[in-house]
């Protein structure tokens, strides 16, 4: 799948994501060689796993969406992905949002209203039917002409945009690591693996044995590739932190100048120093670290403008 270049330059989406050589001075990490695929850096808002995910309904300018109605949080990343994508590209687009947040908006709501965006505060119960047959045809009746993109942008057309970001890399590379929270990413992975690689899954949040069968949803019968998820690191939860994790955000992030935030990428940079000190890779295992982007659980309360938007 390749994007149309017209609508690339509408969006100023920069492809291939650049991959960046990581050595930090960390107890063991002269034992491995590690590179970041920096996916956080395609698009200051469309950035990461939510563009390669979303890619698919932004591919053919001929068969764009005509209407878009989809879910997430009050700080979602899929949200704001979309919202700036069909502001671009000038699509109607409802966002339906867990919770009531007429009278304190956040940053991404914000930026929502500001695009055209229209937004419908549900209730926890109503938003736990995202998945349910009959509330999604209710939907379907109230707006008929709309595509419904799940949560996250994850389902089954989401994996072969993921499965470009190995395709553009080179496959010089043991093991690729990702942050995990709706499976769709680590499944787009993992089919893009060649036999004798590995995909190691950070879970952002608690979920033994569920967070495996999200994966497992998407990935063809009988297919076999190494893989797992390590639930050590989710700090508590999702959008969870602890003080050891903030302190790691900001040392690292004044060190080494990579954008992290406390519900994915820093999850998974602490992860992947705690493993490496514990000795989890053997000796000379390249490791290839896939930054998700996506920072929006690191924004304030003050509304951060895009100067393309």
């Amino acid at each position: 799948m390749h994007i149309n270049s017209t609508i690339a330059r509408q969006l100023d989406i920069e492809l291939p994501s650049p991959i960046q050589a990581f050595a930090p001075d960390w107890p063991g990490a002269e034992r491995v060689s590690i590179h970041i695929k920096r996916d956080d850096l395609i698009h200051p808002v469309v950035s990461g796993n939510k563009w390669r995910k979303l890619s698919v309904f932004f591919s053919d300018p001929t068969s764009l969406p005509h209407e878009v109605v989809s879910f997430g949080g009050g700080f979602s990343n899929h949200l704001h992905a979309l919202g700036y994508c069909c502001n671009k590209l000038k699509l109607p687009m409802t966002a339906l949002v867990r919770g009531d947040y007429t009278r304190h908006p956040t940053p991404m709501l914000r930026d929502l209203a500001r695009w055209g965006v229209r937004i419908q505060y549900v209730t926890k119960p109503e938003y736990n039917r995202r998945h349910d047959n009959d509330y999604l045809n209710a939907l379907h009746q109230t707006y008929p002409a709309a595509t419904i993109i799940p949560e996250g942008g994850s389902q089954q057309l989401a994996l072969a945009g993921v499965q470009q970001i190995l395709r553009e890399t080179p496959q010089g590379f043991d093991v690729v690591m990702c942050p995990v929270a709706s499976g769709a990413t680590l499944a787009g992975l993992i089919t893009a693996l060649r036999p004798e690689q590995r995909a190691i899954g950070i879970a952002v949040l608690k979920g033994v044995g569920y967070l495996e069968s999200l994966v497992e949803q998407f990935l063809p019968d009988d297919f076999r590739r190494d893989w797992c998820i390590e639930h050590h690191f989710h700090h508590g939860g999702y959008a969870k932190s602890s003080e050891p994790l903030s302190a790691f955000i900001e040392t690292t992030q004044a060190q080494y100048q990579i954008p992290l935030e406390p519900v994915y990428s820093g999850k998974l940079f602490f992860a992947l120093k705690a493993l490496i000190a514990d000795n989890y890779f053997v000796k000379g295992t390249k490791i290839l670290v896939l930054h998700t982007g996506g920072l929006q659980g690191a924004r304030n309360t003050e509304c951060t403008d895009h100067k393309n938007v």
